[in-house]
């Protein structure tokens, strides 16, 4: 194990001190910044004007909403009840943004369905919503009580407005937190792709000008190979902390001096929307202050960043030594430096499907093949991570640790076969890489 440590040592200060690692680790997180500041900028850009359709076959709302226009919506009243896929496929529809479905219930259940086409932003939802209750206000006072609208707003009840995408109407297709999850395993499978070919050419490199025989003259070859690939591991644990240091300090420089008022309620426009409001009540005034930007209230809201984070070491770590092993295996059974590359393109091939998993339980995270994904040790890095980020159904938080333990024993199995490969292989020059030299190296201890 002595004899590990100081190969870890000496390759990791080799990678930390070498040009690539440094240009990395300053110009890898500017990028995510600038990426995230772009976001920021447009995300509370979404189209200005809305053309919404309601469908009220019991014409409860008699024909109307708003006693005056409103600049950003124009409401148009459907002949009977639309049914949500007819307004999704049917051209005369096409030219509507949303579908407000009143149900013959609602002046009792107080709830009501909008979908949309391009999901609205939280500006848009809160006036739709605000001035749909308004006009159920009025409805209700005008039928079942003696007061007057000022009266009644004091004690009456919110209206629950659910807004769905038309085309998902059982939202049940990826949500924005997901992106972020998908986004963490991009990272880990960023970072182990970069540092697994480090591996590979490290080792290759050390092959080939024969600087590998006399490190094995004081060290055993599994000793070798375990202690490179902690010592490349260990500078991507560096790297990832620069990362997360220089990302952290950006997004707080962002929130205190580039977008101060993103996340101040206070100092949002709305006052078309609030000028002849008289007599508020706590929750008209919470649904007028609202409006966030969505990527900044993602950001700053809505992510636990801290769990995240915590999971993504424990994935990137076993994740890591998973498919560096295989990097250090290619490298020791090739005869060349440059032989092992007809390898490393099916590897490559299959840390693409690896991400692909992750789209794909982004789309359809209750589906049996994503909880395969899950527990697939392959793919299960990325999918974990976004399925964290939806969030996993109650009593189901069992399936991240049920992945983690399949990886770490898969981890093991992968580590004693490229032991295996590594010890049979290191020493050996000038020849071709044949699959039936693979097996027989695999069943040599």
């Amino acid at each position: 194990m002595r004899n590990s440590l100081l190969i870890a040592s000496r390759e990791l200060k080799e990678k930390i001190c070498s040009r690539p690692f440094i240009l990395l680790s300053i110009l890898g997180p500017l990028t995510i910044l600038i990426l995230i500041y772009f976001l920021f900028s447009i995300g509370g850009k979404t189209k200005k004007h809305w053309e919404v359709l309601v469908s009220d076959g019991r014409f409860i709302l008699e024909n109307k909403i708003m006693a005056q226009e409103d600049n950003s919506i124009t409401y148009s009243f459907a002949d009977g009840i639309i049914e949500i896929e007819e307004f999704e496929k049917a051209k005369k529809y096409q030219k509507f943004d949303a579908l407000l479905e009143v149900n013959e219930k609602v002046l009792s259940n107080k709830s009501a369905f909008v979908f949309y086409r391009e999901q609205p932003s939280l500006s848009m939802q809160t006036r739709i919503q605000y001035q749909f209750e308004r006009r159920i206000e009025e409805i209700l006072v005008k039928e079942f009580t003696k007061f007057n609208i000022s009266e009644f707003r004091k004690i009456k009840q919110p209206i629950s407005m659910s807004f769905r995408n038309v085309y998902d109407p059982k939202n049940e297709a990826s949500n924005i937190e997901g992106w972020v999850g998908y986004f963490y395993g991009i990272i880990i499978f960023i970072f182990i792709f970069l540092f697994g070919m480090s591996i590979l050419r490290s080792v290759s490199i050390e092959k080939s000008n024969r600087i590998v025989e006399v490190l094995l003259g004081s060290t055993t070859p599994n000793q070798l190979m375990i202690g490179k690939i902690i010592g490349i591991g260990c500078s991507a644990l560096v790297q990832f902390l620069l990362w997360f240091i220089i990302i952290g300090v950006g997004l707080y420089f962002m929130r205190e001096m580039l977008f101060p008022n993103l996340l101040e309620a206070s100092n949002l426009n709305i006052t078309q929307m609030t000028a002849e409001m008289q007599n508020q009540t706590y929750q008209e005034q919470f649904f007028v202050n609202k409006e966030y930007n969505q990527f900044v209230e993602l950001v700053y809201e809505r992510i636990n960043f801290s769990s995240m984070t915590v999971y993504f070491l424990l994935f990137f770590i076993v994740g890591y030594f998973f498919y560096g092993t295989i990097f250090a295996a290619i490298g020791a059974t090739s005869g060349s430096e440059n032989d092992g590359q007809q390898f490393v393109l099916p590897l490559i091939l299959l840390l693409l499907f690896a991400l692909y998993s992750g789209y794909y339980v982004l789309e359809n995270p209750n589906s049996e093949l994503s909880l395969f994904f899950n527990y697939l040790p392959f793919t299960s890095p990325v999918v974990v991570m976004v399925k964290l980020a939806q969030g996993f159904e109650p009593g189901h938080v069992y399936e991240i640790f049920i992945s983690l333990l399949l990886l770490i024993i898969s981890s093991f199995l992968v580590l004693n076969i490229a032991g295996r490969l590594y010890s049979n292989g290191i020493l050996q020059f000038g020849h071709r890489i044949k699959w039936s030299q693979f097996f027989k190296w695999m069943k040599k201890s």
